[in-house]
């Protein structure tokens, strides 16, 4: 690994110690303060433009009494020192829920995966589905193998057939991307490689057998109170006196390490963690000697942005349903999700007993533009195209909360590595580290648990000359002298929502993770698992 700084290990015990500045009090700059604090380092400050703490983690209550979380977050983690984390911002204070996951098409529920279970499907589908998927599996599709394909989108056509890509694989990734596969890259799906059993698909098929247990831990947490967001809330006792919000960031000088606030403040800095998109950092941001092709490269990354519509509903009984989230392809609805929030704890609604809440997301970018001023309308009668409620039920909302969210996934575009392997390196050259979901733009390793982690890594880089591994990325000088970055994939820095740690693992792991506790080097290794993502995109694998 290549990199200007050496380790400030030194520094821990040093009043002068060099002074670290975070931007951005999502996960990631949480993580970064976190870590920092709890290694004894004094000399850092975060700073963040929202009035909040948690980025697109928080959580809000409305007037109503409904809480909504940014996107339908899960608690889990691939990392001990996150587990570590939740429990002692968190204690008992969390729900464990079942992890029920369904697709919604053809006016019917398909259990997830949906390529298990097109038995749900009327027979024509079925028939296309299992027919497309053995052609592709045998090598008689249009793409011969996932290897032969150029972009996800032929990557999709090689696993999953003609009949499974076009009634879902298609249609859905667009409603999540709003952006064609073709135009993605097939690396980004890592783990998430999609290995279809022809045998098994067909048995459940003609056997009618459901294949919906995915997974031997279906469970996930959640905040008792709060939503999401509380969890990150709990950052802030930690961090006081190393936190100011409402503090928006107009330039920074990478010259005279000078960042300009927009209320006129002034901070200097001898290292920068920056959480903050990565396109307006480089595009409208930093100032000094800056490459233009700098500037350039980085505007071309690609993102979506998002309007989450929460709907709150008036009913004796409370939720009418165990689902979690549900997915919909179909274009009768804007939403590519719809998640029972109020199945996720029994304080997210006014009362348990007569109300029930559901959070509907909806992606949109230059290729695929919503009308901000029509999507609650367009949510709630898309709820009752797809049949998740009936035109009677109009009545019964008593709420709805909008939040908008215009950087929301990061887009895995074909250029998008070749873009970081240029951007990030001259970054860090210069005392600049761009971190998390939309810092270091790998939708892979985006998840919350990722992105906390994010943070903490680049501090024990920086502080204890550790090798940061969630990134993926491992820094090298090539024959011509240029910084480029080879991109990896660590086993635990996959996504998913189910740990599959084994009591036996566990208790193997226990007295270590106690030892290096001790230390203050908590290790952040997990054990390999069935890998669905906190914003699944619909490309899974199975690890059984």
């Amino acid at each position: 690994m290549s990199d200007s700084h050496q380790p400030l290990r030194l520094a821990l015990g040093d009043p002068n110690q060099p002074r670290i500045v975070i931007l951005g009090a999502g996960p990631t700059g949480l993580g970064a303060g976190y870590r920092l604090k709890e290694l004894g380092y004094t000399n850092f400050h975060l700073f963040d433009r929202h009035p909040y703490i948690g980025g697109l983690a928080a959580s809000f209550t409305d007037e109503q009494g409904f809480t909504w979380d940014i996107g339908g977050h899960v608690m889990f983690s691939h990392y001990t020192y996150y587990d570590e984390c939740f429990t002692k911002l968190m204690g008992d204070h969390f729900t464990l829920n079942n992890r029920e996951s369904w697709v919604r098409m053809m006016d019917t529920w398909v259990p997830y995966p949906f390529q298990n279970n097109v038995r749900y499907l009327p027979r024509q589908a079925t028939y296309e589905c299992l027919s497309g998927l053995v052609k592709a599996q045998t090598g008689r599709g249009p793409i011969k193998s996932p290897a032969e394909a150029r972009n996800f989108g032929e990557f999709i056509d090689a696993v999953f057939g003609e009949g499974i890509a076009r009634h879902f694989m298609r249609p859905y990734n667009f409603k999540v991307w709003a952006h064609p596969p073709e135009m993605m890259n097939k690396h980004w799906i890592g783990e998430r490689v999609a290995v279809i059993d022809i045998d098994r698909a067909i048995k459940n098929v003609v056997l009618g057998t459901d294949d919906f247990g995915w997974g031997p831990n279906n469970q996930f947490k959640f905040p008792l109170t709060g939503g999401t967001g509380e969890f990150y809330k709990r950052f802030g006792p930690v961090l006081d006196g190393h936190v100011t919000l409402n503090s928006t960031v107009s330039s920074i000088d990478v010259d005279r390490k000078l960042i300009h606030f927009a209320d006129g403040r002034l901070e200097k800095y001898d290292l920068l963690i920056s959480a903050m998109p990565l396109d307006v950092l480089c595009r409208d941001v930093i100032e000094g000697e800056v490459p233009q092709s700098l500037r350039t490269r980085a505007a071309q990354l690609k993102h979506s942005g998002g309007y989450m519509v929460g709907i709150g509903l008036k009913r004796p009984g409370g939720t009418p349903d165990t689902k979690s989230w549900m997915y919909f392809p179909e274009d009768n609805c804007p939403f590519y999700r719809v998640t029972y929030l109020s199945n996720y704890s029994p304080r997210m609604t006014p009362d348990k007993d007569n109300y029930f809440s559901l959070l509907c997301e909806t992606s949109y970018s230059d290729l695929k533009p919503v009308k901000p001023d029509t999507i609650v309308e367009e949510t709630i009668q898309g709820l009752i195209n797809c049949g998740m409620l009936a035109e009677s039920q109009r009545a019964d909302i008593v709420s709805h909360w909008v939040y908008h969210a215009d950087y929301s996934y990061p887009t895995p575009s074909v250029d998008r590595d070749d873009i970081l392997a240029d951007v990030i390196p001259w970054l860090e050259e210069h005392s600049i580290y761009s971190r998390g979901r939309f810092g270091m733009w790998k939708y892979e390793v985006a998840n919350t648990d990722h992105t906390l982690m994010q943070g903490v890594e680049v501090v024990n880089r920086l502080i204890l000359g550790e090798a940061e591994t969630t990134i993926g990325m491992v820094y090298k000088v090539t024959e011509d002298g240029r910084n480029a970055a080879s991109h990896e994939r660590p086993a635990h820095a996959g996504s998913g929502e189910k740990r599959l740690a084994k009591a036996a693992a566990e208790a193997e792991a226990k007295p270590a993770i106690a030892a290096a506790t001790s230390l203050g080097a908590i290790p952040v290794g997990d054990v390999e698992e069935a890998d669905v993502a906190e914003e699944e995109p619909g490309v899974t694998r199975s690890k059984r």
